[in-house]
């Protein structure tokens, strides 16, 4: 029996795939918290509960029909974001995925006439960012990585139901897995004409200051286990403009219990801006065997 034995909220924006220099140039001389997270996300969570099989949950990818999981027997290329080729260009990307996996995952959607999921290993299928920049960061012992789609259709209850059948194929397949819902939170950016003024991470960039608060009463939330009251406040919270309409969260709540789960999150960097958006890492504990 399969297990997911973690979940995270993970921030996946341009400057983590920068050089340090040019963070520090835009940060008062600091580095971000987002990049040392990263860091000890992987020595301190995945080094410790041995996954087999990462499935992110990419807020760059949309799809409209269905929700769908990548299902390569690996993934090779070069990569150069059409949003910001002069700062993510050229990054080389190499992993294993878990085509096993994926196609459970879909098969939970058979017969089922409120729910899609498409399992595809097309060689032309994009790939994002989300996915290809925590790579560096979290790619360290040979994990298969899976990334799922964002559906644009769906509901707060869609996404829901996604994550549980996800943990559904989990628990029929012999892999120990980790969820991470690659995505920030608010998500409203500057204008162009005043975003060179706000691009250190300090939280007093982020651009509505209802925004910012939004965020801190959900991460108060995440911090001690009401996910049923983040959930509940889901429609509210979505008039912020959270990346990948919450759903990373969603899916991920789904996966780990929906209203009944209580694990509290973990930070793992304190809360940031990034041209105006609001951006964590909270990590959660998942099951233990």
């Amino acid at each position: 029996m399969g297990l997911i034995v973690g979940a995270a909220i993970v921030s996946h924006i341009p400057p983590i795939a920068m050089s340090e220099e040019w963070r520090r140039s835009v940060n008062n001389g600091n580095d971000i918290s987002i990049v040392a997270g990263l860091h000890r996300l992987r020595a301190e969570c995945l080094d410790r509960v041995h996954p087999d099989t990462i499935i992110v949950i990419d807020t760059h990818w949309y799809s409209t029909f269905e929700h769908i999981v990548s299902a390569h027997a690996h993934r090779a290329g070069v990569y150069t974001s059409e949003e910001l080729p002069r700062g993510m260009c050229q990054i080389p990307y190499a992993f294993d995925g878990d085509p096993e996996l994926a196609a459970l995952i879909a098969t939970q959607a058979d017969g089922r006439d409120d729910t899609w999921i498409h399992a595809s290993h097309d060689s032309a299928l994009p790939i994002h960012y989300p996915t290809v920049n925590l790579l560096p960061y979290l790619h360290r012992r040979n994990e298969k990585w899976i990334s799922a789609s964002i559906c644009q259709t769906a509901t707060r209850d869609d996404y829901l139901l996604f994550g549980s059948l996800i943990a559904d194929a989990v628990a029929k397949s012999d892999r120990r897995v980790v969820v991470l819902g690659s995505g920030g939170l608010s998500h409203r950016f500057w204008s162009l004409r005043e975003l060179r003024n706000h691009e250190s991470s300090h939280p007093d960039n982020i651009s509505v200051p209802a925004h910012r608060d939004a965020d801190h009463h959900v991460i108060e939330r995440l911090a001690v286990g009401d996910h049923a009251a983040v959930i509940d406040g889901y429609d509210d919270y979505r008039k912020v403009s959270p990346e990948g309409r919450f759903g990373h969260y969603a899916i991920i709540a789904g996966a780990l219990g929906g209203r009944s789960w209580t694990a509290p999150g973990v930070p793992f960097s304190d809360y940031e801006a990034a041209a105006g958006t609001g951006q964590i890492h909270m990590w959660f504990e998942g099951e233990v065997r």
